[in-house]
């Protein structure tokens, strides 16, 4: 009995081990602003959209800052006029991007408690099973959004807006919300691949102090 208390609690904090783990990879990328600006020189923002560099940061900064805990509540772009539609849309994102990194610093906080609690109390094969799963888990989901984006980027782009928005107002206007045109698909894909990589890697991270703690203690895995 003991056991199975044991296993479902395990199963519970890898679920939601999963959701934080994911938030932070969000999270990183959101912060990781470097990307894009090295995909203007890479992808040619500037020529294709017709605007500077200078330009193209500036306001991809501003969108950014919007979208961070402790943030401006209004989004004001310097240079970018915006619709209705376009500011319904990037509130939208913004509760979605504000939840993750509250997730995010919540699971960070808990697992720093999880440690201490561990090398208070020692870990065993029961308490830590759960990283397991939850690599499993990961694993899983990165192979199946990767691979998504390798076979069919459009239509993983459109599926993934269709499953967090009720609404069609992320297909932008480029004249009343000329915004987009710094903001290509490609960059898109760019985040969605490097934030598999970055689940993938926290996945054999868990898998490894997994593996190590079962050694360690001479459990079987």
């Amino acid at each position: 009995m003991k056991n199975v208390i044991y296993k479902i609690a395990n199963i519970i904090v890898a679920a939601a081990a999963v959701i934080c783990i994911i938030s932070i990879s969000v999270t990183v990328m959101i912060l990781a602003r470097p990307v894009y600006y090295f995909d203007i020189e890479r992808l040619s923002i500037d020529e294709t959209s017709g605007y500077s560099k200078e330009v193209c940061k500036n306001n991809y900064d501003a969108l950014i800052d919007y979208n961070l805990i402790g943030g401006p509540s209004e989004l004001k772009f310097p240079n970018f006029s915006m619709s209705f539609e376009g500011e319904v849309h990037f509130s939208d994102v913004r509760k979605i991007f504000i939840t993750m990194q509250v997730i995010a610093l919540t699971g960070i906080v808990l697992f720093i408690c999880f440690l201490l609690y561990l090398r208070q109390w020692g870990a065993t094969k029961n308490k830590t099973l759960w990283m397991r799963i939850t690599g499993i888990i990961l694993l899983v989901t990165a192979a199946a959004v990767g691979g998504a984006i390798v076979v069919d980027w459009q239509w993983t782009f459109t599926f993934m807006h269709e499953i967090f928005f009720s609404n069609d107002y992320w297909i932008f206007n480029p004249v009343t919300d000329p915004v987009i045109n710094i903001l290509p698909d490609r960059y898109f894909m760019h985040c969605g691949i490097i934030t598999a990589v970055l689940v993938t890697t926290m996945a054999v991270l868990l898998e490894v102090g997994y593996r190590r703690t079962c050694r360690n203690h001479g459990y079987n895995l």
